[in-house]
């Protein structure tokens, strides 16, 4: 049994927590009031690495003398003890459990644990923070870990005078006790789950403001980057009141506080009324960050403001539906951003967020957004693209085929009606299709009963509809939608299978893979003669639209707005590819991007050739929108990747892309979307050994370097200066000691990302030595380092090596499951494209069976593997005449 029994449920939590950061551990009692919901004689709940020294029970009464010693029984497979009593609990009592526990602060990035940082003056200062999603409480303090059991909070922390703590809720009051310490009391806490409790004992400095309905929102970090946290605070105060207007309902504390931690494992965390950010996630320079580091600020801070409503007020009833929460947030994002920072151009990357959820779910490894997870690792697997970007794009459909009203009030009605409380995947189709219990109807609300709803819902293009019965196709099974289309003069014919890449029609296991699969997909196409956008709900295998007469191109999923991939039968790529090259600005920059993706998408799954592919991409040459440009790019590029490695041609890129390259200026002018491509296409033309770029990236370095770094470079290309700098040995040296004393999180990432470059093996080993000592390079940062030595074609074996042969240090570093261990899978197999690199990768994983067995990405990373190898196999002769044609 994993699983707590629902025999006791707590009311409401004491905690007091003493930590020592000079011992580096903490002692501590809680006081937890349950009310027993069936007679029993034994509490099980969660508890991990804490040393118990004591634990009693009194009844209600609170007369001492029923205070009774339990008796402490441990099981830590499942992380659980039992406290057994001599009297039976009876059903319908309240009782108070009181445990009196001590632990070291942890070593890595999960429960109560410890951070340092190194001032401008070189001293190292200890500070003690919490992470506790998903299954970390436990870690902190004895609790009902599951997110289903919420409850209220008295948290009260014991600090030294040169501290601060925080904690979800504003401090009351400060008790001096003696000898140096102070003790801080904290408001009592909204109900909510335990993975959302936070503390922090530190010595930051924070810069506050309050928004407009009476929050006060504070930003706090290193006494030395505080003059970094303002643009956090501008756009937390925008991303707030914006969330109060949208959902309808008031932020529920008194206070938010955003907080940069100096180790941290994700990105960031939605705790409460006290949420905890990585540096770069939150933490803006103005000398050194560029415009992709000011707009990942954004999204972040506007991701963990929206938990504040979707996961913190209303919480899924278990993990197997955290998509509530993470698609929600991720999806938020772009909506919150787009409305308040409308110059960010936010839903030009949303497109990329739909891109990485296809990547994902066109392999027969992809699961289910809903799927059953119980142990911790599983738990962790389920914080990954499918939750995150395919929820994100899955609700985006929803909305434009919804409109954005009806979404809205959906929402609103979601939040409202389970406030406080636990919802599950079917509460929120029932909300956003209107429909209600009895109770409700016999309240007044205005709702449908629930065979009314899935009449009245929508009366979309005329046709009735099932909402849940819709979402669960795309929530209750894996995949994506491949919707095949043929035009015969005004009739337009539509069938839908299952989208995979890697396995081909003629492949014999194809049609079992296909069993069962069946989509509602609210399709949206324009035609050569369309002024509005036709919509059509396919629900079966197959079907047809009539037009209202002949047109001479058809393009499905109007702005990428549909989560599914479209193949043109008939002549339907060649008029599309003739009206790219002939007028392409008669479909919408987001339209482009969208055939480029699927083009080369069906290239894998064996729809489409490759040299039809290259063909739609050839428009490229005249298109001045950089949405479509950079993906282009970075399809081209990723081909360049494989071929370059077999010698195979003359760099094609710098061909092709000779007049796009010779137009950036080495500036940070212009938009957001202008400022991205410079990045992108100066860093691959030096990259590419481009001449007149490097030459230029070399003569910034060395200006700056004589300028004794003073000298203040473009952001968006100082990436692209380090990167060349750091190709000789005096200049790699000089970043690396630079590295070590910048106080900038987004130059830190810049100068190791260019450190990466080094067509140096020693050099390169000599990094990842460096993020595993965890002393220069932070342990935070070694996924990071391993991800990008992978990316180096010098390091890729490199990389691969150092992770066997640190296997089971890099797993007590991350723990199993979590995003940095399948980071570190992902990104240094990724790389691979021959039988001999499967092979290898299947012994080792087949070496550690104990632990890959249980995850999932070991099968995500093998399935990668063989894609690769089928694309070369099937598509290199096709690449390399393409390109002698083409490129004479």
């Amino acid at each position: 049994m994993l699983r707590l029994p629902d025999t006791i449920i707590p009311a409401h939590y004491h905690l007091l927590v003493h930590p020592n950061l000079t011992t580096l551990n903490f002692s501590a009692s809680v006081r937890i009031e349950v009310d027993v919901k069936q007679s029993t004689d034994s509490i099980i709940l969660h508890s991990k690495g804490l040393l118990i020294t004591k634990a009693t029970i009194e009844a209600e009464t609170g007369a001492s003398e029923s205070r009774k010693p339990l008796q402490v029984l441990e099981y830590p497979p499942h992380e659980q003890i039992a406290l057994v009593s001599s009297d039976v609990l009876l059903s319908g009592g309240k009782y108070f459990v009181c445990i009196d526990y001590a632990a070291n602060l942890s070593d890595g990035f999960y429960g109560f644990y410890k951070s340092t940082y190194r001032s401008k003056d070189g001293e190292t200062r200890v500070l003690a923070s919490t992470h506790f999603e998903p299954t970390s409480a436990r870690m902190a303090f004895p609790c009902f870990d599951e997110p289903v059991f919420k409850a209220n909070y008295s948290v009260v922390i014991r600090r030294g005078d040169k501290q601060i703590a925080l904690s979800n809720m504003p401090k009351v009051k400060t008790v001096e006790l003696g000898g140096g310490i102070f003790e801080d009391h904290f408001d009592v806490s909204v109900r909510m789950s335990t993975y959302l409790v936070a503390f922090i004992v530190c010595d930051f400095k924070s810069v506050s403001q309050i928004t407009s309905t009476g929050i006060e929102v504070s930003i706090y970090a290193v006494p030395d980057k505080w003059d970094q946290t303002h643009y956090a605070l501008e756009a937390a105060v925008k991303l707030l009141e914006f969330y109060e207007q949208y959902f309808n309902i008031y932020y529920p504390l008194p206070k938010q506080d955003l907080v940069a931690i100096p180790d941290f494992q994700s990105g960031a965390m939605e705790n409460w009324g006290l949420t905890t950010y990585r540096e770069t996630s939150l933490l803006f320079d103005a000398e050194t960050s560029s415009a992709s580091d000011k707009l990942w600020v954004t999204m972040v801070i506007g991701h963990e403001l929206a938990h504040q409503w979707f996961g913190n007020l209303v919480t899924m009833q278990w993990w197997n539906d955290i998509w509530l929460n993470e698609g929600f947030a991720r999806y938020m994002e772009f909506v919150s951003v787009d409305a308040t920072y409308p110059e960010l151009q936010v839903g030009d990357y949303l497109l990329d967020t739909c891109f990485a959820a296809i990547g994902r779910d066109s392999m027969n490894s992809s699961r289910p957004i809903s799927s059953a997870a119980e142990n911790p690792t599983q738990i962790k697997e389920m914080f990954d693209t499918v939750s995150y970007d395919k929820g994100a794009c899955i609700l985006h459909m929803l909305r434009s085929f919804l409109t954005e009203d009806i979404f809205q009030s959906g929402i609103v009605r979601y939040l409202k009606k389970f406030s406080y409380r636990n919802a599950k995947n079917e509460d929120l189709w029932n909300s956003i299709a209107n429909t209600c219990s009895e109770e409700d109807f016999t309240s007044g609300e205005f709702c449908y009963s629930s065979s009314q709803a899935s009449k009245n819902a929508y009366q979309y293009a005329g046709e009735h509809l099932d909402l849940k019965a819709m979402m669960n196709t795309w929530t209750l099974q894996k995949g994506i939608p491949l919707i095949i289309v043929e035009r015969r003069g005004s009739t337009v014919t539509l069938r839908q299978e299952r989208f995979l890449k890697a396995i081909l029609p003629s492949d014999p296991v194809w049609a079992s893979l296909q069993q069962g699969y069946l989509w509602h997909v609210p399709l949206t196409y324009i035609t050569s003669n369309s002024k509005n956008i036709g919509r059509h709900l396919l629900e079966t295998q197959s079907d047809s639209i009539e037009l209202e007469e002949e047109v001479s191109w058809v393009k499905f999923n109007a702005d990428m707005n549909g989560y599914y991939v479209v193949h043109y039968e008939g002549d339907g790529w060649d008029s599309l590819i003739n009206l790219l090259e002939r007028n392409h600005t008669a479909l919408s920059h987001k339209d482009r991007t969208n055939l480029i993706h699927n083009a080369f998408q069906l290239v894998s799954s064996g729809r489409l050739t490759l040299d039809r592919s290259l063909d739609l991409s050839r428009y490229l040459r005249h298109e001045t929108h950089n949405i479509p440009l950079l993906q282009g790019l970075g399809y081209l590029e990723a081909f360049y990747r494989m071929i370059e490695k077999r010698n195979i041609t003359d760099n094609y890129i710098l061909q092709y892309f000779k007049a796009v390259i010779d137009k950036q200026t080495w500036s940070d002018e212009g938009s957001v979307s202008d400022r991205r491509l410079r990045s992108e296409v100066l860093g691959l033309a030096c990259d590419l050994g481009y001449p007149p770029s490097v030459k230029k990236a070399h003569q910034l370095f060395v200006d700056w370097v004589e300028s004794n770094s003073t000298l203040s470079l473009p952001t968006d290309v100082i990436e692209t200066v380090y990167s060349v700098g750091a190709q000789s040995a005096e200049g790699w040296a000089y970043l690396l000691e630079k590295y070590q004393v910048s106080m900038s999180g987004a130059e830190k990432n810049k100068i190791l990302r260019a450190l990466t470059s080094s067509k140096d093996t020693g050099k390169l080993l000599r990094l990842l030595e460096l993020g595993m000592e965890g002393d220069v390079i932070r342990t935070q940062d070694l996924s990071t380092v391993i991800y990008s030595v992978s990316r180096n074609p010098i390091g890729h074996f490199l990389a691969w090596d150092f992770v066997k042969k640190h296997w089971s240090e890099l797993v007590e570093k991350f723990h199993l499951g979590s995003f940095c261990i399948r980071n570190i899978i992902i990104g240094t197999t990724a790389q691979f494209s021959s039988k001999e690199e499967l092979e290898e990768v299947k012994m080792f994983f087949e070496s550690i069976r104990e632990q890959s067995s249980q995850l999932r990405v070991t099968q995500v990373a093998i399935e990668n593997l063989e894609k690769n190898i089928k694309w070369l196999e099937r598509n290199l002769e096709t690449l390399r005449d393409w390109l002698l044609k083409n490129l004479q």
